[in-house]
């Protein structure tokens, strides 16, 4: 069975998820997994930018590297990135073969979608000097949590999946945090309760944790505002870019601003066409973000939301920026009906229609998810 058929039998997403099975199957397979060093990524938002920011350096450095980052908008490929671009067919097909002789029959069947494939990106980067590891949802119990790793870097954390990981941000915090196994570096945070949270965890585990402003120098900052200027880099992403240079001050690996080259991922905050903005961003951390580098203009929002997100406040949010609403339509068990969405655009006072074409003389804010970006790529493109 190829792995596209195989993986289509498993659900994508889970009401509920069994904590222990990762780990109880990796540590019946790990002698036969290669061992490398792991970056891990944890955090609300940006772990996939500032993941391709680091990648994309240590690949401009001659370094081996890979890159496990999720969902993905268009192919299943964009997860797994080695070597300056994203995996082959074939070499997707033979990482499964392999897999599936490690495994048991009844642990490939058992694992989800996101930990078959967490596994799948470790035998593929079995020959790298590093692996840049982004965490699903969570940290703590995620799948991307079993393997040793050398660093975590902790991008901003915020509200999002509250269902999992708990409805207070010090849970939340608790959840991710609880990832780090020995040296960390911490972006930012909005919250104070991070760093509460973060200092029973340090006393308790003796993790060294740094801060960006501990490890970047003046002439890395001059580096920054040249390298912000030339990738044309919105706050929030020259932010993810401070962190990832951060990581290769601790790993005492220089870099030139050249390293970072074609370094910027598709999809955030990217400018699809000269009247349209693409963002896979999908909580109100996002929506806050996306309205400081879009201020002082209007958009149509083109939109839609899961169930579970908060999307009252991300309309609210976003409201400051946008024109009117154009709801895409989304074939999707997961995407909120739209006689609830139009209720809380009825009382936010948010004009809205149904998204059937895009025209010239407006501009656009695609924004939601990966599946609204999916879905208006794959209409756009028709």
């Amino acid at each position: 069975m190829n792995l596209e058929y195989f993986l289509e039998k498993k659900p994508l997403y889970y009401n509920e998820i069994d904590y222990q099975r990762m780990p109880r199957i990796y540590n019946k397979i790990k002698s036969s997994l290669p061992q490398v060093k792991i970056i891990h990524l944890v955090g609300t938002n940006g772990k996939g930018t500032t993941g391709r920011f680091l990648a994309t350096a240590l690949y401009h450095l001659n370094y081996k590297v890979g890159h496990y980052t999720s969902p993905h908008i268009l192919e299943f490929n964009e997860r797994i990135w080695l070597h300056g671009s994203n995996v082959s067919d074939s070499t997707l097909e033979k990482a499964h073969r392999d897999l599936q002789n490690i495994l048991s029959t009844e642990d490939s069947e058992a694992l989800s979608y996101f930990e078959y494939t967490t596994f799948l990106a470790i035998l593929i980067f079995k020959d790298v000097d590093y692996v840049i590891l982004e965490a699903g949802l969570g940290g703590q119990h995620d799948a991307t949590a079993v393997f040793p790793k050398i660093l975590t870097l902790v991008t901003p954390i915020d509200y999002d999946h509250e269902a999992f990981l708990g409805s207070h941000i010090s849970d939340i915090a608790a959840q991710k945090l609880n990832a780090i196994q020995n040296n960390a570096i911490i972006a930012i945070q909005k919250h104070g309760a991070v760093a509460h949270i973060l200092q029973d965890i340090q006393a308790k585990k003796k993790i060294k944790v740094f801060s960006i402003d501990e490890l970047l120098e003046s002439e890395d900052e001059k580096k920054i505002i040249i390298l912000s200027e030339k990738l044309s880099l919105v706050k929030y992403l020259e932010n993810n870019l401070r962190l990832s240079i951060s990581a290769l001050k601790f790993l005492n690996i220089p870099y030139e601003i050249d390293s970072f080259t074609n370094s910027k991922l598709f999809g955030r905050l990217t400018q699809f066409q000269k009247n349209i903005y693409l963002d896979v961003g999908h909580n109100p951390l996002a929506a806050s973000s996306i309205v400081k580098a879009l201020k002082n203009e209007k958009y149509i929002l083109i939109y839609n939301t899961y169930k579970d997100k908060d999307y009252k406040k991300i309309l609210q949010i976003l409201q400051e920026i946008i024109k009117h609403v154009e709801i895409i339509n989304i074939h999707d068990f997961r995407i909120e009906k739209n006689v609830l969405l139009y209720e809380v655009l009825t009382e936010l006072e948010i004009k809205y229609a149904t998204f059937k074409t895009i025209k010239k003389s407006e501009k656009y804010l695609v924004f939601g998810s990966f599946r609204v970006v999916e879905a208006f790529l794959r209409e756009y493109n028709e």
